[in-house]
């Protein structure tokens, strides 16, 4: 997994220095075939939001994109990354040797997240005087109809058109093809990974699985991302329990607290508690890529995933993951400053609990870990788990 994604980051660090090449930032959920088949090396500010959390450099740049205009109330991934920016550093140099981030030539985003990666974006529009392209597609689904793929294959149709003169060649269709094959492949080898934890016991928890995503969000449409499944799911399989003496598995729904993953961790293996299944980890699971109609069903997987659908949907679809993983209770992380991303806000802990699916809800961020208590955080894991 270090050399997977050493060789990622140091690679683009070369694309970036050399003229003959193309750097294209993108969103994690985003077109990124797209930018791969045309030959683009690709970069994920959201990526590098999660190594700003998780190194908790994120709380020395965090305030200088307050300092500079931008709410705390606002997507901290955005405030860690613009004021990583500003400040002149990256936790790439301390792991990798890299001295800043990738320059781009181009930057794409997808708001099936959210809005704030358009004004994430746009701020690097302006600080690059670099071409900028946004896919906009109907949001908080019940279902997926006809017309919004059509709507979404469209627009990427659109973004071929425009980046087509950037990179100076037109799309080749059987790239375009075998990116989606291997995306394919590669999304239904983590699919199989993820699966695993329906084991007793899992040989793998929740907060492995933030780890082992790296290359699913970076890597999509590669085969290193393939191969690395592949050896993983092999690996998982000869693996021996994750949490000793496993008596209670739990649901984790939300955003991973970055800078407390190991905490987090420690605090469910003591209590004999394997938080074997996510909401997060499943949002780069895309069965419905198909080489043969790229763009359609691209746009398809792209409007399908968890975040960008209505609750009753949400509901359904952890009720299912409930029964499929043998859950004992679902933990709600409610993240301050991502609120797209956090489900404890509009009744469905209280909906599941009704139905016998005992709930917690314990209050935190992605990254700013002012929003996040320790104490109280082990108290409420540790009271929820006795009563299970």
């Amino acid at each position: 997994m270090t050399n997977v994604m050493k060789d990622y980051f140091l690679d683009l660090d070369a694309a970036a220095k050399d003229p003959a090449r193309k750097v294209a930032w993108c969103t994690s959920v985003g077109p990124a075939e797209i930018l791969r088949a045309m030959g683009f090396e690709v970069f994920f500010p959201e990526n590098h939001g999660a190594m700003l959390g998780a190194t908790r450099v994120c709380m020395d740049t965090i305030p200088v994109a307050n300092a500079n205009g931008y709410s705390p109330e606002i997507c901290s991934y955005l405030t860690s990354d613009v004021g990583a920016y500003m400040k002149g550093i990256t936790p790439l140099t301390k792991a990798f040797g890299i001295e800043e981030i990738p320059r781009p030539d181009v930057l794409v985003y997808n708001t099936n997240q959210c809005k704030d990666v358009m004004h994430w974006f746009e701020y690097y529009a302006e600080e690059f005087d670099c071409p900028i392209f946004g896919i906009h597609p109907p949001t908080n689904l019940p279902g997926i109809k006809q017309e919004y793929i059509d709507d979404v294959a469209r627009q990427f149709e659109e973004l071929i058109t425009f980046l087509e003169p950037i990179m100076g060649t037109p799309m080749d269709p059987e790239k375009l093809k075998q990116c989606v094959a291997l995306s394919r492949e590669a999304t239904n080898l983590w699919s199989e990974v993820l699966d695993m934890a329906r084991l007793k016991p899992s040989p793998l928890t929740f907060f492995d699985g933030t780890i082992y995503m790296g290359p699913i969000v970076v890597l999509r449409g590669t085969q290193i991302a393939v191969d690395y499944y592949r050896d993983l799911l092999a690996e998982l399989k000869d693996k021996p329990a994750a949490v000793e003496n496993e008596r209670k598995r739990i649901y984790w729904d939300g955003m991973p607290v970055w800078g407390r993953l190991r905490n987090l961790s420690n605090i469910f293996s003591e209590n004999n508690a394997c938080v074997v299944a996510s909401t997060y980890c499943n949002s780069w699971v895309f069965p419905d890529f198909d080489p043969e109609d790229p763009l359609a069903s691209m746009a398809k997987a792209y409007i399908k995933i968890f975040i960008n659908r209505n609750d009753h949907f949400k509901e359904d679809y952890i009720e299912k993951m409930v029964e499929d993983f043998n859950i004992d209770g679902v933990v709600f992380m409610a993240a301050r400053t991502c609120p797209n991303n956090s489900n404890a806000y509009y009744n469905l802990p209280r909906k599941l609990k009704n139905k016998g699916i005992p709930t917690i809800i314990i209050d935190g961020d992605l990254c700013d870990l002012r929003c996040y208590s320790d104490e109280q955080s082990t108290t409420l894991i540790e009271a929820f788990l006795e009563t299970i």
